[in-house]
């Protein structure tokens, strides 16, 4: 898929074959000096290539080709490569016929044939094993100046062969082999997540075109193109329902487990699945540009951004396979100079050692959990933007969360409707009757308690009256003519302070109210009032549960509002919050979080990605909420929650300390391993095919325990 960029054109292809970094370093020698190439960016992990070039230079077909005679044949469209069948996989099959040649010259050489013919056989097993991992090392060492877990593979086959011992080194070049050739397919197995994302949205739309309805593929979707979602159809991209109502089954974006109501004026996203109504749908985002777009392109991304473990870890490999190949070679030497030991004792063990030392395991034990664990995130709602990010949240002592939007709704639902005494005998009769007031001035405000009212109203059936001269009051409320008299609408204080009237008689109940975390709204005139209207920011049905889960984890939980102090340790005694820090302004609220980082250590700041942006910044991880649909809150946040849902932050944390518990099994498992392998080869204990085993034994073994995050 081709973009126009300020740089140039930007080609984003998805290749076979590509599951590696070496791979990576072929298509980037093999592109280097391509005329009219700008950029090469390549995402291992994800199969991807992304070439920004000159259009009046080269084209996207040339690039094509040249991707194609590398040996990375791009695929047609957003689609993930399939790794090849085993029997037509070169790696796999290479492997297989080593197997075979090692077993025939084993049984050749039971069989008394002379030892020529059971040594070439053997050496006929090494070249073909060995050839993919063995030219993998040359290169390395020549075009990247590293020596590699490959080129010490390599280096003891040939030794071990060198010392007479022909059937060791084809075993090791067997059995590493296998290793090599499993790579694709452990790399396809963690793209899992990304592949079944690239599966939500259909491949075609029923769009309306010039008055009729034809069936295109998804790229071409324009925006504000009007296409049509059947019952049971999957939404191809973004858009906003403009005809019919239905329930739409938000899972697979946000992870909400309810299906969503919309109607017309309602976003929609890419990938989600239409209920029972049919929809018709204005496109906001073209398919490159729409929710799952956004979703893949960053998982991606993250996938690439490593942690700060798996950075040392490859700092470590690159020392660490010199030296193994270094003290290999003293090894070898040091013992028969210095004290007269037997030659082919020490290089044999020497050769051991080398096997048993190299880090296959310990290397991979970190990413391949990572990868597991961002996909697995992302297929869940929820999207870490890196490997770091997983190794913070498993660390947070602290979440501080923003009020409005996150504990509570963010939008203002009336509770309550009572009548002042002296109001009945007065103008107002009933509840009814004051709502259908209230609205009625309301209809002319556009305050968030005024649209609370009004909505209020519509549900109940109350019809708002038609007030005259309609004039806002500034901090206050407002205030209108209905019937030749002025009333008045809005705080205790604008009938006490403004207008002079006592309010003894709801006293008790406005305090009451208040202190639930309610805003109290009085409805009168200048005698008094008629009665009053409570409305509060409802809080979200799950935050309770939240709460009460994240303390089950240890952690502590704090409120950041500007909200006033009343109103917010009210809500934070109803769910459960520790500690409650009010009336912050935006710079406040990152002192705040500086200081809770101070006083405990890792904290994790939740918002809604837009406002609480400082604040968000400031934290060790920044947690958007609700960020579906929000391109602000996605770019923003370290960590973004699809759904408007708390326990999503409770899922978040639980699985990135589930992942740090199962790097740390991993790596511990391998270093025991190498341990042991290393004494045992020093020792002379060991052969060089129990190294091999035990060595590709615990690489496998890491990269099952790793592929386990990929379980929700």
């Amino acid at each position: 898929m081709a973009t126009t960029t300020k740089r140039g054109k930007e080609l984003e292809l998805y290749v076979a074959n590509l599951d590696c970094e070496h791979d990576a370093g072929v298509i980037e020698r093999g592109l280097d000096g391509v005329p009219g190439l700008l950029e090469v960016r390549i995402y291992p992990k994800a199969a991807k290539v992304v070439l920004t070039y000159d259009p009046e230079r080269t084209s996207d077909e040339t690039l094509k080709e040249q991707l194609q005679a590398l040996g990375f044949p791009p695929q047609r469209g957003r689609v993930l490569a399939e790794p090849p069948k085993p029997w037509r996989n070169p790696k796999v099959l290479t492997s297989a016929a080593s197997g075979v040649l090692l077993l025939v010259g084993w049984l050749v050489g039971l069989a008394g044939v002379p030892e020529p013919v059971s040594t070439g056989l053997y050496l006929v097993a090494i070249v073909t094993g060995g050839y993919f991992f063995g030219r993998e090392a040359i290169e390395e060492l020549i075009f990247e100046r590293a020596i590699g877990i490959e080129l010490l593979m390599s280096t003891a086959a040939v030794v071990a062969t060198a010392m007479g011992q022909a059937a060791e080194g084809a075993m090791l070049v067997f059995l590493y082999s296998i290793s090599e050739a499993a790579e694709g397919y452990t790399e396809d197995k963690t793209r899992s997540a990304i592949r079944a994302l690239m599966d939500l949205a259909p491949k075609m739309a029923l769009v309306r075109r010039d008055g009729r309805e034809v069936e295109i593929p998804v790229e071409e979707l324009a925006v504000d193109d009007v296409f049509i979602v059947k019952p049971g159809q999957a939404i191809p991209t973004d858009g906003v329902v403009l005809v019919g109502e239905s329930n739409v089954n938000q899972a697979p974006v946000t992870g909400e487990s309810v299906p969503v109501g919309k109607k017309p004026g309602d976003m929609v996203f890419a990938g989600t699945i239409n209920g029972e109504g049919v929809l018709e749908v204005r496109a906001t985002k073209t398919f490159a540009d729409n929710t799952i777009a956004r979703i893949i392109q960053m998982v991606e991304e993250a996938q690439e951004r490593k942690g700060r473990s798996q950075r040392f870890i490859e700092r470590f490999g690159r020392r660490y396979s010199p030296a193994v190949l270094l003290f290999g070679v003293l090894l070898a030497v040091v013992p028969p100079l210095a004290f007269g030991a037997p030659w082919e004792t020490w290089i044999t063990r020497a050769t051991v050692f080398i096997v048993a030392a190299a880090p296959c395991a310990l290397v991979i034990s970190i990413p391949i959990t990572l990868v597991a664990a961002l996909g697995t995130a992302a297929r869940n709602g929820v999207l870490i933007k890196g490997g770091v990010y997983v190794e913070e949240l498993a660390k947070v002592r602290v979440v501080a969360l923003d009020k409005t939007g996150t504990i509570t709704r963010g939008e203002p639902e009336v509770t309550d409707v009572l009548l002042c005494p002296d109001g009945v005998a007065g103008r107002i009769s009933s509840s009814d009757e004051l709502v259908a007031v209230a609205a009625g001035i309301e209809r002319r405000s556009e305050h968030p308690l005024a649209r609370a009212i009004v909505r209020y109203a519509e549900a109940t059936g109350a019809r708002p009256t038609e007030p005259a001269e309609f004039r806002a009051l500034p901090g206050a409320g407002a205030m209108a003519r209905l019937d030749g008299a002025t009333v008045y609408i809005g705080s205790p204080d604008l009938f006490q302070s403004r207008l002079g009237v006592a309010v003894d008689a709801v006293r008790e109940e406005i305090e009451r109210l208040q202190g639930e975390g309610k805003t109290v709204v009085l409805v009168g005139d200048e005698r008094g009032p008629w009665g009053l209207v409570a409305i509060r920011d409802t809080i979200r049905p799950n935050a309770r549960q939240a709460i009460a889960a994240l303390h089950e984890l240890g952690v502590k939980v704090a409120m950041l509002t500007g909200d006033n102090a009343r109103t917010a340790h009210a809500i934070a005694r109803e769910v459960g919050i520790d500690e409650v820090y009010a009336d912050l302004k935006p710079e406040d609220k990152v002192a705040k979080v500086r200081e809770l980082a101070q006083q405990h250590g890792h904290v994790a700041m939740v918002g809604d990605g837009v406002n609480d942006a400082p604040a968000l910044a400031e934290a060790t991880v920044g947690v958007a909420m609700g960020a579906a649909g929000t391109d602000v809150a996605l770019e923003t946040a370290d960590v973004a929650l699809m759904a408007d849902d708390l326990e999503k932050l409770v899922y978040a944390l639980r699985l990135a300390r589930r992942t740090q518990r199962v790097v740390n099994q991993n790596l511990a498992l391998s270093a025991a391993v190498i341990g042991a392998l290393v004494v045992g080869a020093i020792a002379g204990v060991f052969t060089l095919p129990i190294a091999v085993l035990g060595h590709e034994i615990s690489e496998f073994v890491v990269i099952g325990s790793g592929l386990r995050m990929l379980r929700s």
